[in-house]
Order: structure tokens, then C-alpha cells, then sequence
């Protein structure tokens, strides 16, 4: 029997700009999480979490020592803080919007 669970149970964000670029830093809450966060958060399944914001492509860094994911988001921002018209032109809410994201366990 498989239980659905939320990464925000598994592991906190955080999430910021780099001009035209979102950052999402993912971290276990817990180091046996970690392995569980490797296989199931892949660039693919957050690139098509965040389809609508038509990211052109998202990469995915491993940080083992410290039990966390890394995703750059390319292209998210509408121009960035300084010339988007977005809500959240800094992408500060993408982090919290991905802690929603399930997964069966």
C-alpha cells in the first residue's frame, strides 16, 4: 500500500533570483530522506511541476555532504526583478510552491 506525501514533510526550500533564473535549494529534513529526494525530485519532474512557467530548461546539482538538491529553473522570471511584471519577479515563492509537490511512498 503506497501513502502519498508532500516534499515539504521530506525536506525545506528555498528559493531566490539570478537575473532571468530561479534557484531552488531542496534539503532533506532528514539524512534518510536524502537518497529518497536523489530518485524521485529529478530535473524532469520539476521542469514539468513548473511547466507553466515555460522553463527553457532546469538542471539539477547533487550537494551530498549536506543532504540537499539544487535545481536551477532557466528563463522563469519574465526578465527578471527588474523587468518583469510578475507577482514574484524574484522567484522568493517558487521554493514554497515546490514543498507542495507529492510523491508516493
Amino acid at each position: 500500500m503506497s501513502t502519498t506525501v508532500r516534499l515539504g514533510d521530506l525536506a525545506v526550500c528555498r528559493s531566490g533570483d539570478k537575473g532571468n533564473h530561479a534557484d531552488i535549494g531542496v534539503v532533506a529534513r532528514r539524512a534518510a530522506d536524502y537518497e529518497r529526494l536523489r530518485r524521485e525530485l529529478t530535473a524532469e519532474r520539476v521542469a514539468a511541476y513548473f511547466q507553466a512557467l515555460a522553463p527553457s530548461r532546469v538542471a539539477r546539482f547533487e550537494l551530498p555532504n549536506v543532504a540537499a538538491l539544487n535545481f536551477v529553473l532557466y528563463d522563469v522570471l519574465a526578465g527578471g526583478a527588474s523587468r518583469s511584471l510578475r507577482i514574484d519577479t524574484q522567484g522568493k515563492l517558487l521554493g514554497t510552491a515546490l514543498m507542495e509537490m507529492t510523491f508516493e511512498i
